[in-house]
């Protein structure tokens, strides 16, 4: 009997002149997890787009159980039991938790929507899944990571035969992952299968029956987990070896520049009496559990969120921001966590992107020049080694990660003395990582001031000179990151919880 479930046979496709999909071959099994790697632009995302009916291939098929299948959009796809959680989640924030699990397929008693019956069913899989998540709460009250495990429960509801999981965990806790992991296992043992796109090596021998890297557009490196090897992955995935996972921190801080002062937010979720001292020249790290306040702090820093009490010290004067603008008037940038959200204009090009924290400088005559923003972001593209035709093409058709060297980009060309970095490597591959790292300690050596926040304890600890913890909204504890260990900052991390 055949157990394939999934077949992709010689798919290829083009945009223009560039081949993203050359002659791609895949089968994934009844209930096994197939494990996608490849850096960002490397074809994984349009492969499935391809599958979901997003793109039309330009050669190649798709067999789901042996029959060909051709979807003409995402809802088919679903509808045929194959379904997507997307990384950069796509929801209707201001409805509620069932209102988006039934968006389109709502139950009707008389020709009216059944709100009991959607709430009954919402409790009934939530239960399933052992989430405890109540179905009325509105969705723009809830993390990311809840929101993501939300996005995870609803693919479930479709009683999917096949689930894509792209970079799942990216926003996750650790109890999240191992909660991720055993519901993935047991929908495994229950025949579903799973196609699960990450970076996060670890994850992939965890959780992964086989393994499948996309280099340029082409297969290649396939092998089961057992078989496999990191520095195989490595080398397949960036065409090189990677020694080391993360460059030399060879930067010399120098005196106390930045002082933030018993510093308290005004609304929740509320920091409380927040002090520490980053130097010119360091890499500061922020660790600790989603949901700590981390990104809060940043945003406080930076003008985004209220100060109830406490102040911030700027090369031994007192600043007071009351928005981003006034952030950047001192020279700081800060780069989000959440890109699609609020870290970029969806609607515009690379070039606008890259160029819009600094439009004067472009200007002739009192007139933006176009060369100059043209040069501009082609500089930049070509600094980050992002991956596109042109800086003609809207920033939302690049890859993730991509997207993300575009925005680290626009605030390198704003030459900032204080860095705020917010997860800057979030769904991005090793390779990119690699540069990114490069950058930051590149800018420390320059004199700049670099606070990091990053969920992944071996970045933190990695790319680092000391590393504040933040516990439940309060700072727990500072350490030298040459000094200290994993399980000191797990420590720390649960001091006030």
């Amino acid at each position: 009997m055949n157990d394939n479930l999934l077949e992709i046979k010689n798919l290829s496709k083009s945009f223009g002149k560039n081949k993203v999909l050359s002659g791609i071959n895949i089968t994934l099994k009844k209930g096994t997890v197939l494990g996608l790697m490849g850096e960002n632009g490397a074809g994984k995302s349009t492969m499935m787009k391809c599958l979901f009916g997003i793109y039309e291939q330009d050669e190649g098929q798709f067999f789901l159980d042996g029959k060909p299948i051709d979807f003409t959009s995402p809802k088919e796809a679903l509808e045929n039991g194959v379904s997507m959680v997307h990384q950069e989640l796509n929801q209707c924030l201001d409805r509620t938790v069932m209102d988006n699990l039934f968006l389109g397929r709502y139950p009707k008693k008389f020709g009216v929507i059944d709100e009991k019956r959607m709430f009954r069913e919402s409790s009934r899989l939530f239960s399933s899944l052992k989430m405890n998540v109540n179905p009325n709460v509105i969705m723009r009250t809830m993390s990311v990571s809840q929101r993501q495990m939300v996005e995870i429960a609803k693919a479930v509801s479709y009683n999917a035969k096949i689930i894509v999981l792209d970079e799942p965990t990216s926003s996750l806790t650790e109890p999240e992952i191992n909660k991720l992991f055993a519901i993935v296992r047991d929908l495994k043992s229950k025949g579903v299968s799973f196609v699960y796109i990450s970076h996060k090596m670890d994850e992939i021998f965890q959780i992964c029956d086989e393994v499948s890297v996309l280099r340029d557009g082409n297969m290649v490196y396939q092998k089961t987990t057992l078989d496999a090897k990191m520095d195989e992955l490595i080398s397949a995935m960036v065409g090189r070896s990677l020694d080391k996972r993360f460059p030399d921190v060879d930067n010399t801080p120098g005196e106390d520049y930045l002082e933030i002062k018993n510093l308290s937010t005004k609304y929740s979720p509320q920091l409380e009496d927040i002090s520490f001292t980053v130097k010119k020249g360091e890499i500061f790290g922020l660790y600790g559990l989603v949901g700590a306040g981390r990104s809060e702090l940043l945003e406080s820093i930076f003008g985004i969120r209220t100060i109830s009490k406490g102040e911030i010290i700027l090369n031994g004067r007192s600043v007071r921001f009351s928005s981003p603008k006034d952030a950047m008037a001192y020279n700081f940038a800060m780069v989000t966590e959440e890109r699609k959200l609020n870290g970029m204009f969806g609607k515009d090009t690379i070039e606008f992107n890259t160029c819009i924290t600094n439009l004067e400088q472009y200007k002739k005559f009192g007139l933006l020049s176009s060369r100059k923003m043209r040069d501009a972001a082609n500089r930049e593209i070509k600094k980050m080694h992002t991956k596109c035709v042109s800086a003609d093409e809207l920033i939302t058709s690049l890859s993730g990660g991509n997207q993300q060297k575009a925005i680290l980009g626009k605030w390198l060309l704003w030459e900032p003395d204080i860095l705020l970095l917010d997860e800057p490597t979030r769904g991005i591959d090793v390779g990119a990582k690699y540069e990114i790292y490069q950058l930051i300690i590149k800018m420390a050596k320059e004199g700049k001031t670099i606070i990091v926040v990053s969920s992944e304890m071996p970045e933190i600890l990695g790319i680092t000179n000391r590393i504040a913890v933040m516990s439940n909204h309060r700072l727990a504890g500072i350490v030298n990151t040459k000094e200290t260990d994993q399980e000191a900052l797990l420590r720390l991390s649960d001091k006030y919880l």
